[in-house]
């Protein structure tokens, strides 16, 4: 099994209905071997998140404590076939990482044609670096079409281990994640496993996605969580960090 030093979703109560602050998934983190650990908030379009001032003000936040690197940003939630996202330029400047996804309450169901160009369109804004849960039924999409994209603008494609869970209401993801990962073979295209974690407990936990991959025979070499220098070409706030002499072992 993979060494996996990376948890690059991650939600603490600013979201709204997460159960933990900021230093509690920090420190959860640290406990279990996260190196580098993605705190991304939701965008104003989730019922009961932060006003947008909030990631103006990340500036403020060291981004190493302990032995945890910190990327701060959000889930930025997709709001059209075009890819528009619902967080404002002026409001970007301070994101770490960019996480785009489809969530019911702020996106209207397409055809595939229309959902799959909603996540080309947000792959192309340079602010977007992950592309989240893309396993969700109730937004089909077509997946040759997506890896081929993720491929193109250089954005990673996610393996939600949320997505796995007995109580999540996402649709046949198993068996999307499964046609997700045929393509990413086929076409040499890198995947990141996330915990989505709403609380502390569930920080770093990726073990869903471990079997699951197993179960497939996904080579480990594709999935870019245990190592710094695998995902920094994906996350330019990460390659600053690398140019400048930074490790996970800081």
């Amino acid at each position: 099994m993979m060494n996996d030093i990376l948890d690059l979703h991650t939600h603490t109560i600013v979201s709204g209905h997460a159960y933990n602050t900021l230093y509690e998934m920090i420190h959860a983190a640290e406990a279990r071997g996260v190196r580098l650990l993605g705190v991304t908030e939701h965008a104003p379009g989730i019922p009961g998140a932060c006003h947008p001032f909030y990631f103006l003000n990340l500036k403020v936040v060291p981004r190493q404590i302990g032995s945890v690197r910190l990327l701060l940003g959000c889930e930025l939630n997709i709001i059209d076939y075009d890819g528009g996202l619902d967080l404002e330029p002026r409001y970007q400047r301070g994101l770490d990482l960019g996480i785009a996804s489809i969530h019911e309450p702020c996106y209207t169901c397409g055809t595939v044609s229309q959902n799959t160009a909603a996540y080309l369109g947000a792959m192309k804004n340079p602010i977007v670096q992950i592309i989240g849960h893309p396993d969700d039924g109730r937004f089909p999409v077509d997946y040759e079409t997506l890896v081929c994209a993720a491929k193109e603008n250089h954005v990673l494609l996610e393996l939600n281990n949320s997505s796995l869970s007995p109580g999540c209401h996402r649709k046949d993801s198993r068996k999307n994640m499964s046609v997700m990962l045929e393509y990413c073979k086929k076409y040499q295209v890198p995947v990141i496993l996330d915990s989505d974690a709403h609380c502390e407990s569930d920080v770093g936990n990726h073990s869903g996605l471990h079997q699951f991959l197993e179960e497939i025979g996904f080579p480990e070499e594709l999935a870019v969580n245990d190592s710094l220098e695998k995902a920094a070409p994906f996350l330019p706030s990460l390659q600053r960090y690398l140019a400048l002499g930074g490790s996970c072992d800081d």
